[in-house]
């Protein structure tokens, strides 16, 4: 038996959820150490976020280059795929640096290099034979690309988004086999960086959105760029050095492809902790039943955060959730619900799709802006999408939004904080709007709303359109 180590708080994992969990506890006084296997970095810099916008970045430079013609404008791009990989590469290298030195920042003695297990509620066992005896402990170990039994016979040509970034030239052909917004991100960037895209799913829509409007929108605008077949199961076997996949059910069909990029899920990992030896309930997926608003899990001194927890995995939330979960860890057990923010994410396709708060229940009502017909749009030459926006009835307080508009991703923004700001749409209504922009086309989808509950536009606002507002 190795040495033993004690502190306050114990956090399993250097990613973004778990050093804002050790910042946060720290702040709070506690002793902290920082387990981690290889201290890296974040998922978002080296494997997420970062390097999937570097190419979307690149993807949508030639989109616009081989788009100019509608503005009289002639421009025929040569993409160097090595070139698109090498800065993909190259800025990812910057991000990743950056969080590695946050990490080389922290005090002597608080992170520790290996793995760590439960062995009981408040002890752990580390890879390297040492124990650690905490007196809470937070569980922020990300998630991990999964990849379906389906895919063993091509493993060799099978790629997930750990390793995607490591292609030294663009793909001739690719199929992607997910359409969650990983898949629809990737999908769409290689697409218009001139790879032979077909994304495949077993599910019957995209990016789970349950509204069909907004889907077959969606799927109508990335159809532009690729084949799509949703509803299908998958064969694959290799043939001539390349991956031979066959599908069938809504649709049935068949291709040979250079690569397989899986973009299946990213479920917790969470399967080398032995979570039963910490006596904790699990949920039918492994997954610690746990209070959204501390952060722990059941009557516990653990508490869990970021996409262990298999919530809201996107980076904003997982920092607020280790700086919730750290601080009620070194408060333990006199921790205190945190303020959550309204569940936004932000899908960068083009155009971008935005999930915003409450869209479904009732009383609610919705208004729609086409933005096919908006002013600003047109102008730009991506008039396409929707923007459908929803309310309470009575007052009219906003309650949530999906867009599936040019700007989504910057208007989505503004929504969010007014939903915070406990904000109605008469309210947004009496807000300036500059001409021409992409924000007026708000106006009519808050305009919809009042109509239905019968309220009036502000006495200072015209209620008229300006052309193509």
């Amino acid at each position: 038996m190795g040495d033993a180590l004690h502190c306050d708080v114990a956090i399993i994992g250097a990613g973004t959820a778990g050093l804002s969990a050790e910042r946060a506890a720290r702040r709070a006084g506690a002793k902290t150490l920082l387990i981690d296997p290889e201290f890296i970095g974040t998922t978002c810099a080296n494997v997420g976020c970062m390097p999937s916008k570097l190419l979307i970045a690149a993807a949508r430079v030639a989109h616009a280059a081989s788009t100019a013609d509608v503005f009289g404008v002639r421009a025929a791009p040569t993409i160097n795929g090595a070139e698109v990989m090498a800065r993909l590469r190259h800025e990812r290298d910057h991000f990743a640096g950056a969080t590695r030195e946050e990490i080389e920042k922290l005090p002597d003695g608080i992170a520790v290099q290996s793995r760590a297990r439960f062995v009981a509620e408040h002890s752990l066992m580390l890879s390297d034979g040492r124990t650690i005896e905490a007196k809470a402990v937070v569980v922020a170990t990300g998630s991990r690309p999964e990849i379906p039994s389906t895919f063993e016979p091509i493993s060799d040509l099978v790629l997930t988004n750990e390793t995607i970034f490591e292609l030294p030239e663009l793909p001739s052909t690719l199929a992607v086999v997910g359409a969650g917004p990983l898949g629809l991100e990737l999908a769409q960037a290689m697409a218009r960086l001139g790879v032979d895209v077909t994304l495949l799913d077993k599910a019957g829509t995209l990016a789970g959105i349950d509204d069909e409007t907004i889907a077959d929108r969606l799927k109508a605008i990335l159809a532009q760029d690729m084949r799509i077949a949703l509803g299908v199961e998958i064969a694959a076997r290799t043939e001539d050095g390349k991956a031979a996949l066959q599908w069938k059910g809504a649709t049935a069909g068949n291709g040979l492809f250079d690569y397989v990029l899986v973009a299946a899920g990213r479920p917790p990992n969470l399967r080398d902790l032995d979570l039963k030896a910490a006596g904790l309930e699990l949920d039918n997926k492994g997954v610690p039943l746990f209070d959204r608003e501390t952060m722990r899990c059941g009557t516990s001194a653990i508490y869990i955060a970021g996409d262990a927890d298999a919530d809201r995995p996107v980076l904003h939330e997982a920092s607020a959730e280790g700086a919730i979960a750290g601080t009620n860890a070194a408060r333990h057990p006199d921790g205190k619900p945190g303020r959550r923010c309204v569940p936004f994410s932000i899908m960068f396709t083009d155009p971008p799709l935005v999930l915003i708060g409450r869209r479904a229940g009732k009383g609610l009502l919705a208004g729609d802006t086409d933005y096919r017909q908006q002013g600003r749009a047109r102008i730009d030459g991506q008039a396409e999408g929707i923007a459908r926006l929803f309310a309470e009835a009575g007052e009219g307080r906003l309650t949530g939004a999906v867009l599936l508009c040019p700007g989504a991703d910057h208007l989505g923004h503004l929504l969010a904080w007014s939903i915070e700001s406990g904000a109605t749409t008469k309210d947004l209504l009496d807000r300036p709007y500059y001409h021409p922009t992409l924000e007026e086309g708000l106006k009519r989808a808050l305009r919809a709303i009042c109509k239905q509950i019968g309220l009036s536009a502000p006495e200072t606002r015209d209620e008229g359109t300006p052309s193509g507002g």
